[in-house]
């Protein structure tokens, strides 16, 4: 768990300490006020660009010098990831005060988090639900960003080198399409684990309070034909259009809701959302059985959009997990459930415990 964090020039963040007592951490002010600002920045402390999605250059505080800095304890550990005034886009990483990158942060922190704008994942498009499916299996395979990162320069170099066919070298494609057929079956193989399990541990879930979903990939079907074979043999095919058309980055998620049998896009707001709870709170549970301790979620407004059994449900179901969260909402009284907590109120940038 996160023992305490520490922001410097984040968002509207200036200099903002956190030190949790307790492993649910309620954050609670008007919009606009920074809440989310705080979940992003724990959110940079794993692999990627955050929840948000955003450029580096857009995190740091308009009224700073600049650049940024975010630093937690993570049992006994230090964390750090920050960009400096110089470098607004090059994100520094540092483990136990040594230069490391981004993708040895999985090592150390398993970080899952559900924000508002998810709320139409399954309207979104498949490059969205792909970027969710392999925030999960992240969790479960922290090797996976490693693969993805390779597999997607290699399809890049590839792509460059087929916009010229002519002159393309045949070996030198030989070589990419090898890398691609190594890290692309590798990011298949995580991503089918990961579905088999969720499916294995949502398959004991009742369907109520939470709607109970049925996992599956979708796109590129592969057969027995080894990945690096296939690219090889449509060279002129994927030259023709511009990209590449096989692999596992045409992998979409596919959600069904088991007792109405009605793909997740059809149902309605309440039971997507509902959907992705049960996703999270299964994955959660096997993160912790292979991992020996939860995940950090990081739930955003998710309290506001549940009917009162369903919060008391989804609460109960939290702490039954023994993870650390972190949940905002606009409210307190959303949270008076939860007897225990570390409760803060944001305003305007700055931090105060609440004496409720």
């Amino acid at each position: 768990m996160i023992g305490r964090l520490t922001l410097s020039d984040f968002r509207n963040h200036a200099d903002a300490l956190i030190l949790p007592d307790h492993p649910f951490i309620l954050l609670t002010g008007d919009n606009g006020a920074g809440k989310t600002n705080i979940l992003e920045a724990v959110s940079m402390l794993a692999p990627g660009r955050g929840l948000r999605g955003a450029a580096l250059s857009a995190m740091a505080r308009q009224d700073g010098g600049g650049g940024f800095g975010i630093a937690a304890e993570v049992d006994g550990a230090m964390l750090g990831t920050g960009v400096t005034a110089a470098s607004p886009d090059r994100r520094q990483v540092r483990i136990g005060g040594m230069a490391s990158s981004a993708n040895a942060l999985a090592d150390h922190l398993s970080i899952v988090w559900l924000t508002p704008a998810m709320d139409r994942l399954f309207l979104d498009s498949p490059g969205g639900r792909r970027r969710f499916l392999d925030r999960l299996t992240l969790a479960l395979h922290p090797g996976h960003a490693v693969h993805s990162a390779r597999y997607d320069a290699a399809m890049r170099a590839r792509n460059r080198l087929l916009a010229d066919m002519r002159r393309a070298d045949p070996a030198w494609l030989g070589a990419l399409e090898a890398q691609m057929g190594e890290h692309g079956t590798a990011l298949a193989a995580a991503r089918a684990d990961l579905v088999a399990r969720l499916n294995d541990a949502l398959a004991d879930q009742p369907d109520e309070p939470f709607a109970r979903p049925l996992i599956a990939i979708e796109g590129d079907e592969a057969g027995d034909e080894p990945l690096a074979q296939r690219l090889g043999r449509e060279r002129r095919r994927d030259a023709a259009a511009g990209r590449t058309l096989t692999g596992p980055h045409r992998h979409d998620l596919s959600v069904t809701h088991i007792a109405k049998g009605q793909a997740a896009a059809l149902c309605s707001t309440g039971e997507q959302k509902a959907l992705l709870l049960s996703i999270l709170l299964a994955h959660a549970a096997l993160v912790a059985a292979d991992r020996g301790q939860p995940p950090v979620l990081l739930l955003d407004e998710v309290a506001a959009h549940l009917d009162p059994l369903r919060r008391a449900a989804l609460f109960q179901r939290l702490q039954d997990s023994g993870g650390q969260v972190w949940m905002t909402g606009t409210e307190s009284s959303l949270f008076n459930a939860l007897s225990d907590a570390t409760r803060l109120i944001i305003t305007a940038g700055q931090i105060f415990r609440s004496a409720a």
